[in-house]
Protein backbone atom coordinates (compact mmCIF):
# COMPACT_ATOMS: atom_id res chain seq x y z
CA UNK A 1 0.00 0.00 0.00
CA UNK A 2 1.06 3.30 -1.00
CA UNK A 3 1.98 6.13 1.51
CA UNK A 4 0.03 9.44 1.25
CA UNK A 5 2.01 12.53 1.10
CA UNK A 6 1.60 14.15 4.24
CA UNK A 7 1.81 18.11 2.81
CA UNK A 8 -1.57 19.05 1.32
CA UNK A 9 -0.25 21.16 -2.32
CA UNK A 10 -0.37 25.30 -2.00
CA UNK A 11 -3.50 26.50 -3.59
CA UNK A 12 -3.62 27.72 -6.55
CA UNK A 13 -2.43 31.34 -7.44
CA UNK A 14 -6.32 33.05 -8.45
CA UNK A 15 -6.41 35.60 -10.99
CA UNK A 16 -6.72 38.89 -10.35
CA UNK A 17 -9.97 40.59 -9.72
CA UNK A 18 -10.40 44.92 -9.97
CA UNK A 19 -13.17 46.71 -7.61
CA UNK A 20 -14.40 50.46 -8.49
CA UNK A 21 -13.21 52.84 -5.68
CA UNK A 22 -14.69 55.88 -5.12
CA UNK A 23 -12.77 58.79 -7.35
CA UNK A 24 -10.30 61.07 -6.04
CA UNK A 25 -10.56 64.48 -6.89
CA UNK A 26 -7.20 65.93 -7.57
CA UNK A 27 -6.96 69.48 -8.53
CA UNK A 28 -10.57 69.62 -9.32
CA UNK A 29 -10.32 66.82 -12.04
CA UNK A 30 -11.58 63.33 -11.31
CA UNK A 31 -9.13 60.79 -10.80
CA UNK A 32 -10.58 56.87 -10.63
CA UNK A 33 -9.48 54.46 -8.51
CA UNK A 34 -9.28 50.94 -8.84
CA UNK A 35 -8.15 48.08 -6.06
CA UNK A 36 -7.10 45.09 -8.58
CA UNK A 37 -6.62 41.96 -5.69
CA UNK A 38 -5.55 38.76 -5.92
CA UNK A 39 -4.40 35.42 -3.83
CA UNK A 40 -1.73 34.54 -4.24
CA UNK A 41 0.04 31.32 -4.45
CA UNK A 42 1.32 31.26 -0.31
CA UNK A 43 -2.59 32.11 0.62
CA UNK A 44 -1.86 35.73 1.27
CA UNK A 45 -4.17 38.14 -0.20
CA UNK A 46 -2.06 40.79 -2.33
CA UNK A 47 -3.63 44.25 -3.62
CA UNK A 48 -2.58 47.09 -5.70
CA UNK A 49 -3.52 50.56 -6.68
CA UNK A 50 -4.79 51.73 -9.96
CA UNK A 51 -5.25 55.36 -10.57
CA UNK A 52 -6.39 56.65 -14.36
CA UNK A 53 -6.15 60.46 -14.89
CA UNK A 54 -7.99 62.74 -16.74
CA UNK A 55 -5.69 62.65 -19.64
CA UNK A 56 -6.69 58.70 -20.15
CA UNK A 57 -2.90 57.71 -18.42
CA UNK A 58 -2.99 54.93 -16.24
CA UNK A 59 -0.87 54.73 -12.85
CA UNK A 60 -0.17 51.53 -10.73
CA UNK A 61 1.67 50.91 -7.39
CA UNK A 62 3.08 47.84 -6.60
CA UNK A 63 1.15 45.10 -4.61
CA UNK A 64 1.10 47.92 -1.29
CA UNK A 65 -1.52 45.78 0.54
CA UNK A 66 -0.54 42.16 1.95
CA UNK A 67 -2.61 40.29 4.34
CA UNK A 68 -3.66 36.84 5.33
CA UNK A 69 -7.43 37.05 4.42
CA UNK A 70 -9.57 39.34 1.85
CA UNK A 71 -11.42 41.03 4.65
CA UNK A 72 -8.53 42.44 6.59
CA UNK A 73 -6.66 43.49 3.21
CA UNK A 74 -9.69 45.70 2.71
CA UNK A 75 -10.10 47.02 6.19
CA UNK A 76 -6.33 48.15 5.09
CA UNK A 77 -7.50 49.90 2.07
CA UNK A 78 -10.10 51.66 4.01
CA UNK A 79 -8.06 52.86 6.54
CA UNK A 80 -5.63 54.47 4.05
CA UNK A 81 -7.97 57.81 3.72
CA UNK A 82 -8.35 60.29 1.16
CA UNK A 83 -5.54 62.33 1.65
CA UNK A 84 -3.30 58.96 1.45
CA UNK A 85 -4.72 58.32 -2.05
CA UNK A 86 -4.04 61.25 -2.93
CA UNK A 87 -0.50 61.37 -2.09
CA UNK A 88 -0.04 58.20 -3.58
CA UNK A 89 -1.82 59.13 -6.70
CA UNK A 90 0.74 62.42 -6.91
CA UNK A 91 3.65 60.73 -6.27
CA UNK A 92 3.21 58.03 -9.17
CA UNK A 93 2.15 61.00 -11.28
CA UNK A 94 5.54 63.72 -10.54
CA UNK A 95 7.47 60.20 -11.06
CA UNK A 96 5.95 59.27 -14.67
Amino acid sequence: MAAQPGRTPLPQEWEQVEHELPPLRVAAEPVGVRLALRRAADGAWRGRLRFLDPGGRERETADIFCAPSESELWRSVRSLGEHNLRALYLSLAETG
